[in-house]
């Protein structure tokens, strides 16, 4: 699980019940930004492995994805 998601959960319900204070709302929009820089390394990093082959076995994946696999590799 990834870690700062308790808080980002905390302040949120926070927010239902009584509100955030400034600080708080500035705190919420940086971890939401952290958050979304995680999730989108992990889909980053799970495309990276992934190799597209068409019906009868041959390797299709596009250029463009084998060179960043290829770019990350080094």
């Amino acid at each position: 699980m990834i870690p700062i998601l308790n808080r980002i959960n905390e302040l949120s319900r926070i927010e239902r019940s009584i509100g955030l204070s400034d600080t708080e709302k500035v705190e919420q929009a940086e971890l939401r930004t952290q958050y979304l820089q995680i999730l989108r390394g992990q889909v980053f990093s799970t495309l990276l492995s992934v190799s597209i082959m068409d019906e009868l076995g041959n390797d299709v994946t596009p250029k463009k994805l084998i060179d960043k696999k290829n770019a990350n590799a080094q």
